[in-house]
């Protein structure tokens, strides 16, 4: 009965982990991702080791997901707001590498 369930779990792991990767989207991968942390500490409690386990429900389902979501939300603010800078009014000239300004 144990040898099941731990098969079980092991597939369970293999499949979010599988999905985890193939996801595209950042905000999507972390919530896979935290899917992934759920079933690794059902696969530690299943294999005795409940401290293991409760770490990484912690961690790896909740602190990391969430660190990744604020980090991709913060990355995409930040990209919008810097979109009305580039163009300084729509002239050109900005110094580029070489210190002298962009031909028009």
């Amino acid at each position: 009965m144990t040898e099941t369930v731990i098969v079980v779990a092991l597939l369970l792991v293999a499949a979010s982990a599988t999905a985890a990767v193939a996801v595209r989207d950042p905000v999507r991968q972390s919530l896979v991702l935290a899917v992934l942390g759920v079933v690794l500490a059902v696969l530690f409690t299943v294999l005795q080791a409940p401290d293991v386990g409760l770490s990484q429900l912690a961690v790896g389902s909740a602190l990391t997901p969430l660190l990744l979501l604020l980090t991709v939300r913060k990355v995409r603010r930040r990209g919008r707001s810097g979109q009305g800078r580039s163009g300084q009014g729509g002239q050109g000239g900005q110094a580029g590498p070489g210190g002298r300004g962009s031909a028009p």
